[in-house]
This record gives C-alpha cells, structure tokens and sequence, in this order.
C-alpha cells in the first residue's frame, strides 16, 4: 500500500512542481499557481470521490493511489499558507486576505463543483447503461 501511495505521490508532487516553475510569483504577488493547483485539485477530489464510492467501490487501490498519492502529492495548502505569511511579510496585507479567502471559498465550490459534476455523469451513464 505505501508503494502505491508514494508512486501516486510523486506523479502528483511533480505535476505541481512543473506547474509552479512554469508560473512562478514573486512573494508580493498572488500565487496564480498554487492557487490554480489547489482549486483543481479538490474538484478532481469531488470527482475521485464519487468514482471511487459509487462507480468502483471495490478497487481498493485506486482511493489511495489517486486521492492520497497523486491529489495529496498534487495540491499543496501548506504552501498556500507560506504564501500567504510571505505576502504579509512584505506588506502586502489585502492580498494576503484575498489569497486565504479566495483559495478556500474556491477549494470548497470546487469539490461540490466535482461531487456534483461527476454524480450527475454517473447518474447519466447509468440511465443508457454503459457503465462498466
């Protein structure tokens, strides 16, 4: 189980990794990127989640290999609170606040946005019958 863990973990942390080198910010500015990686991050949450309850409930790796490994690895809230004690660090008060605030109002509407999305998917697929 730990191997499946760490090789989503790394899938996961790697994607970020890329995606922050590629978009990078200075400590006064908003962090677009870790921003954007936490808000899809949790609606692939949303979506894993119903995936993995009500479409495969029996594979029993994929929950930790996805959700804990690779999303785990991949969305990084640690690093959105750094950001934000960064931009208070350097005076930059309110966006600091529209960081903290912004991020977990969009982290939020973005798992109910992938719980939803994917519920009505499956309810959808399930109606024709070609769900496997």
């Amino acid at each position: 189980m730990l191997a499946i863990i760490s090789a989503g973990g790394v899938a996961g942390a790697l994607a970020r990794y890329g995606l922050t080198a590629a978009f990078p910010h200075t400590t006064e500015e908003f962090a677009w990127a870790t921003f954007g990686i936490n808000a899809s991050g949790c609606l692939l949450i949303g979506v894993l989640m119903v995936l993995v309850t009500d479409v495969w409930p029996t594979r029993r790796l994929l929950r930790p290999f996805l959700g804990t490994g690779v999303l785990g690895g991949y969305t990084t809230f640690s690093t959105h609170i750094v950001d934000i004690q960064q931009l208070l660090a350097a005076g930059a008060a309110r966006t600091a606040l529209a960081y903290l605030a912004g991020t977990l109002l969009t982290a939020l509407a973005a798992v109910y946005t992938g719980t939803t999305l994917a519920r009505w998917a499956v309810a959808r697929i399930h109606h024709h019958g070609k769900i496997r």
